[in-house]
């Protein structure tokens, strides 16, 4: 199966060996995203509500430029440096998602790149 890589200048762009997205089929796996500022390539100020908020932006401009959107997601995984933001997670998902909502793993880590407080990558099924 052939793999096609999918990228936008909407979102941060890749550094280093990965892709925004790839397509394999009709799934696409979306890379990790944290709260950069795709056009500043900086950290968005305003804390953890900000980068929740930003890492969702970047992953809907990911899903489109895929040519679809946040509601083909089937699965969803999230990174806290804090798990005491899970709920702030809940709360914007239910913005950024549809019902039925995709299946999600939220993981707490001990850092993430960039200083980062949230970051996450999803799997989107696009007929």
């Amino acid at each position: 199966m052939a793999k096609t890589p999918v990228s936008t200048d909407r979102a941060p762009a890749a550094i280093g060996t990965y892709s925004q997205a790839v397509r394999a089929g009709g799934v696409h796996y979306l890379s990790g995203q944290i709260g950069l500022d795709p056009a500043t390539k900086e950290m968005v100020p305003g804390g953890i509500d900000a980068q929740i908020a930003r890492v969702f932006d970047n992953l809907q401009a990911v899903a489109v430029a895929c040519g679809g959107s946040l509601a083909h997601a089937v699965k969803v995984n999230i990174y806290l440096t804090d798990l005491a933001n899970f709920a702030k997670v809940n709360e914007a998902m239910a913005k950024y998602f549809p019902e039925p909502y995709p299946a999600r793993a939220a993981i707490g880590v001990a850092s993430l790149p960039r200083g980062a407080l949230v970051e996450a990558d999803a799997m989107l099924v696009i007929d």
